[in-house]
């Protein structure tokens, strides 16, 4: 009998990231999807909405969020975003910072870890 695959969600402040791995990790056959970024900062958000098996926070750094985003944040918009997310850093059951990775090393250390899961 095999096992159910796990419904893995996505949050994190880097919209480009967290799309290539959604997609990655269905093109793998697992069923993947973004996180509303209003329900990461709700308290008890996950008490009132079905929380994904695998919640799956990436992170990346300032710079970089501008960078990939092409936005002109100001480091306070950036805070805000950040602290919107803390619920859902608080509760992911992975956390990746992204900086020093490639998209292929990201979907790998998911991949690994919702194999072991």
């Amino acid at each position: 009998m095999h096992k159910k695959s796990p419904i893995i969600g996505i949050v994190g402040p880097c919209a480009s990231g967290k799309t290539t791995l959604v997609n990655g990790l269905c093109a793998r056959g697992f069923t993947a999807k973004h996180i509303a970024q209003e329900h990461s900062f709700v308290s008890d958000m996950w008490e009132r909405i079905s929380k994904p098996d695998i919640l799956i926070y990436l992170d990346v750094s300032y710079p970089l969020t501008i960078i990939r985003k092409k936005l002109d944040w100001t480091l306070e918009e950036y805070d805000a975003q950040i602290k919107r997310l803390n619920h859902a850093r608080q509760h992911a059951d992975l956390y990746v910072q992204t900086d020093q990775l490639t998209i292929d090393e990201v979907i790998s250390s998911v991949f690994d870890y919702i194999v072991a899961f």
